[in-house]
């Protein structure tokens, strides 16, 4: 049992679904119920399908396309950092207007690089070597039912603060993404470097 235990916190961290809930609301602001019921499912569907690649095959993957984590990082800070502009300086209503009705805003950004970032895949790969298949397996199915839940939970979240200041989170969300997306260029350069 404490195998598990200790396999759960590393994913815990890793995908983050505290940090990762605001910024879900603020992808999917304006959007029907419906549609982002539907599209929670789309980004937990995606993150499932490539953690499960991750974990049996990640580093066949990672030597087939001839990347690393950091080549990752680099990738996926880029689609988020031009995401989070559009968000921030977008006119609101045009820019959401198909986008997040779409099923690929579920598998991009918010199943990858969102939920399954490149922190979520190195933290796969390490709790596999550290825990074994059984333990990763049964902690990323644990951590990503709890992203399910706080992503399905989200509209009582914006019922309870209000439609005001769920957007005004939304748009701070937005200017941490953008941040966080810099750092994990930077980090991602900052590795390739080291390698070098």
């Amino acid at each position: 049992m404490r195998v598990y235990i200790e396999s759960f916190l590393p994913l815990f961290v890793a995908i983050d679904v505290i940090g990762t809930l605001p910024m879900f609301l603020a992808l999917t602001d304006g959007v029907d119920p419906l549609a982002r019921r539907r599209l929670t499912f789309h980004a937990v569907w995606t993150a499932l399908l490539i953690a499960l690649a991750i974990l049996f095959a990640g580093q066949l993957i990672f030597r087939l396309l001839g990347i690393t984590v950091n080549d990752l990082r680099v990738g996926g800070g880029i689609v988020l950092l031009v995401l989070s502009i559009t968000e921030l300086v977008g006119p609101s209503d045009n820019a959401r207007g198909d986008l997040p009705r779409s099923p690929q805003m579920g598998i991009v950004p918010l199943g990858s690089p969102l939920i399954m970032g490149p922190a979520a895949i190195t933290a796969v790969l390490v709790t596999r070597e550290s825990f074994g298949y059984l333990p990763t397996l049964a902690s990323l199915l644990l951590n990503l039912a709890i992203v399910l839940g706080g992503f399905l939970a989200a509209p009582l979240l914006v019922r309870v603060i209000g439609n005001g200041a769920a957007a005004a989170v939304g748009k701070v969300s937005n200017l941490f993404l953008a941040a966080i997306s810099v750092a994990m260029i930077r980090s991602g350069v900052v590795g390739i470097v080291r390698d070098l």
